[in-house]
């Protein structure tokens, strides 16, 4: 476990950066939102192509890989519609609410996942941590939607986040880079050079950029509904995805590279998609900023686990 808590700590040591540059008043507070532009529409994009282009993935299946990462998306996604009526029930989470704690539940960062797979893994873990990243774009947010439609106080637009969707760069980046892999020629290496030049400035640069938009402020631990998407994030997440995928066959490094993409806190783009389709974006923040701060200490745990019982 200490081995890779030293791993992933330069990661989350610039994270604590972005927390406290942003703080200081050495740096223009304007300056971050054009930082996370920046690594959103070209520098994870070049990260996500190069990987894939580079990965060699015939010692994987992939096929079981991405089936085991479906279906514990939907077993979640059955899990937490189930519990609605307790929270109901027990008052702990509000109608309002329900659609951020589905959210935080299901989304996963791979702008974390990313650079703690390089870490701690071979070539191929970051290779599928990127792939992952990109198949599951679309089924999480055709889902997340239609539990927001329901939930929400307002009509969305569903136009908007289709149109959002089409021009993913993640999704276009990786299928961009599957379609060059297919080609009976390789890439001109100074491109490639390139790309990877951007995609390694995005790894230090995109998770300072997270740390900057961590809303300590404005967390509070006393609201009741903050806790079960942190609880089922951070540990019931793994657990599903880890039996799933052994009872799939999946085993050694390849579980535990799944079991890192559940692991990670929340994706950051589902405040955005709250807001646009009126669930609790406030609750969202909230729920993002602690599973960041607590995937710190449950990231090692949970990966040690795995590594003991299932690699």
């Amino acid at each position: 476990m200490l081995t890779i808590f030293e791993s992933i700590l330069p990661v989350f040591l610039l994270i604590g950066a972005g927390v406290v540059l942003r703080r200081l008043p050495i740096i223009s507070k304007d300056v971050w939102p054009g930082i996370e532009q920046l690594t959103y529409w070209f520098l994870y994009p070049a990260l996500l192509f190069v990987t894939i282009y580079d990965a060699d993935f015939s010692p994987l299946r992939l096929d079981a890989l991405l089936l085991s990462l479906l279906l514990a998306v939907a077993a979640m996604c059955v899990l937490l519609l189930a519990a609605w009526p307790i929270f109901q029930k027990t008052g702990w989470v509000a109608h309002s609410e329900f659609s951020s704690v589905f959210q935080t539940s299901i989304r996963w960062n791979g702008f974390i996942a990313l650079p703690v797979a390089q870490a701690i893994f071979p070539p191929q873990g970051a290779a599928v941590v990127a792939l992952a990243m990109a198949s599951i774009i679309i089924p999480i947010n055709i889902v997340v939607v239609l539990v927001i439609t329901r939930f929400a106080d307002r009509d969305a637009s569903i136009g908007i986040l289709l149109r959002r969707m089409a021009l993913n760069p993640f999704i276009i980046s990786t299928g961009a880079a599957v379609l060059v892999r297919m080609l009976p020629f390789e890439i001109y290496e100074p491109v490639r050079v390139t790309l990877k030049l951007a995609g390694t400035s995005a790894l230090g640069i995109g998770l300072m950029a997270i740390g900057a938009a961590l809303r300590t402020e404005r967390l509070s631990l006393k609201r009741s509904s903050i806790w079960p998407p942190v609880i089922a994030k951070l540990l019931v997440y793994p657990a599903v995805i880890a039996i799933i995928a052994w009872c799939i066959g999946v085993s050694g490094l390849e579980i535990q590279y799944l079991v890192l993409c559940a692991a990670v806190p929340t994706a950051a783009n589902g405040y955005l998609l709250a807001r646009l389709l009126g669930g609790d974006a406030e609750l969202y923040a909230e729920v993002k900023t602690l599973q960041t701060a607590l995937s710190f200490l449950t990231m090692p745990l949970v990966l040690s686990v795995a590594a003991q019982s299932l690699g």
